[in-house]
């Protein structure tokens, strides 16, 4: 148990850390962006749609990234106040009956919107956009899959926790 979530956390970190380059990223094209609109009167459709995709990608693969580093939004009045014990209880309840199956109907209500988008490689609509359109629209499935990953990995947490291993709570938990 304690292997398999060492290697969800490890892929969740690892992607996690990799996104982070996205957004200076995001932000040079946006200056250039800017410049080159401002500056010189040119549009750049695909430097403009790519910061979208970027957007995209940071938002929807991060959501798992932010669910190991206890970032997401909860309400802390009772919660901070509970034992590790309660917590793993709140938490995997909370897993097994709001997180996993939302992640299981994201799953299931994009996967042919997404299908459809690669059988007809989906492009922009824009002149000189990013023909690509199809990979965005497979951040939908593969955040919901990414998340329920972690999700698992937090109940596999929690049941460490929960079985007397207090040190299988993440240290670093609420910071990003």
């Amino acid at each position: 148990m304690k292997s398999c979530l060492r290697y969800i956390d490890l892929f969740t970190d690892t992607v996690g850390r990799a996104l982070a380059w996205c957004v200076p990223l995001m932000m040079a094209i946006t200056a250039v962006v800017v410049v080159s609109r401002y500056g010189f009167g040119v549009g750049l459709t695909a430097f403009q749609e790519a910061i979208t995709y970027l957007h995209g990608t940071v938002f929807m693969l991060g959501a798992a990234y932010a669910l190991q580093k206890g970032a997401h939004v909860r309400v802390d009045i009772f919660y901070q106040r509970f034992s590790p014990r309660t917590r793993a209880w709140v938490d995997s309840i909370g897993t097994l009956v709001f997180l996993l199956p939302l992640c299981g109907l994201i799953v299931i209500t994009s996967w042919s919107f997404t299908a459809n988008a690669w059988a007809i490689r989906e492009a922009s609509v824009e002149p000189g956009g990013i023909p690509a359109v199809f990979l965005l629209k497979t951040l939908i499935p593969a955040m919901a899959i990414n998340l329920a990953l972690q999700g698992i990995a937090e109940l596999l947490r929690n049941a460490l926790v929960l079985m007397g291993d207090e040190a299988a709570e993440l240290p670093e938990r609420g910071q990003l």
